[in-house]
């Protein structure tokens, strides 16, 4: 199948459904940190017989994938990405259903984690709140086990529906998928060859004010702590306790004397150490190579003058501008 036959068959695929299929799309425009050069073919779906059809047809091309999410959580190389991206936005959310002292909600993997946080906290549910700040996907939510102020998916995750290609559908039950700090059984390559298209989770019957007065609590304390301005969220992930006398990733990188420092159009925040930003007047101004630059650079002086080794949270996706993986 030729380029442009790909292309013709994934637009009338996609644009059926309210879809969106572009040939050397900049991923600039579809990732938080502002970053990334033109994926060979972007489509964004809307519903999963969409997402499966397109999935096939990059896989009888021959060709490379890569699902997006919110485009959060990742740096995308000045290259940009090789095949197929494609932008999951099926985001339906089910009505939750008594399961004896608990209630199971069930949604789909493109909806947006913290908007599903604030609609079950309207909703009297708990389990969530910590998630309303977060800006991802559910589907992305599982693949890193988002977490934040002492919560995490692996505490109300039962199950999540995925699929490979050929039409291989598997439920995976939440104890499967080897959930721990910001990795699973996909962040360790076991499972890459799945989609995932939809999850349940357990969560708890409370109130609505108190629900929605912790996240306000939260949102506080966010914005204390996180900057301003485009970026992908923590680079690093804490180390361990023993690693590292208990000290989190951002003071490890305050202490060798990088807050504020810049490559290019990356800086390291002022406020936060472990954000690095996009700076500009339109944000837009870091390359790839500057992020990278200065992750090579923390990760040294961290080494050399404590004997740490940070290891990033944000995934490198796609190409260097000289073509070597990012």
């Amino acid at each position: 199948m030729s380029a442009t036959q790909v292309v013709t068959r994934l637009r009338s695929i996609v644009e059926a459904t309210g879809g969106v299929v572009r040939e050397h799309e900049p991923m600039a425009r579809h990732t938080t940190f502002g970053i990334g050069g033109p994926a060979d073919v972007y489509a964004r779906v809307h519903d999963r017989d969409a997402l499966r059809r397109v999935v096939q047809v990059g896989a009888d091309a021959g060709l490379p994938r890569f699902i997006l999410g919110s485009g959060s959580n990742i740096l995308v190389g000045d290259g940009g990405i090789r095949g197929i991206v494609i932008e999951n936005k099926a985001n339906a959310v089910g009505d939750a259903e008594p399961d004896g002292d608990q209630v199971r909600l069930h949604a789909e993997a493109g909806a947006s984690f913290a908007g599903l946080a604030r609609a079950t906290a309207r909703q009297g549910l708990r389990g969530l709140e910590w998630a309303a700040g977060i800006p991802g996907t559910l589907g992305g939510a599982v693949v890193y086990n988002a977490g934040a102020y002492g919560g995490c998916l692996a505490d109300v995750l039962i199950s999540i529906d995925t699929f490979a290609t050929g039409g291989d559908d598997q439920r995976l039950d939440a104890t499967a998928l080897g959930l721990a700090y910001r990795s699973s059984e996909f962040t360790r390559g076991q499972l890459g060859d799945r989609i995932i298209t939809d999850l349940d989770f357990a969560l708890e019957l409370g109130d609505a004010d108190a629900a929605l007065g912790r996240i306000a609590e939260l949102e506080e304390r966010r914005k204390m702590s996180a900057p301003r301005g485009r970026n992908a969220g923590s680079i690093f992930k804490n180390p361990a306790a023993d690693a590292a006398d208990g000290h989190p990733a951002w003071w490890l990188i305050d202490q060798v004397g990088l807050r504020g420092h810049r490559v290019g159009g990356a800086q390291i925040s002022e406020k936060h150490t472990n954000y690095f930003l996009n700076v500009g007047p339109r944000g837009d101004e870091a390359s790839a190579r500057d992020v990278v630059a200065l992750i090579d650079l923390a990760r040294l002086r961290v080494r050399e003058q404590f004997g740490v080794d940070l290891q990033r949270e944000v995934t490198y996706v796609g190409e260097q501008g000289g073509g070597e993986p990012a």
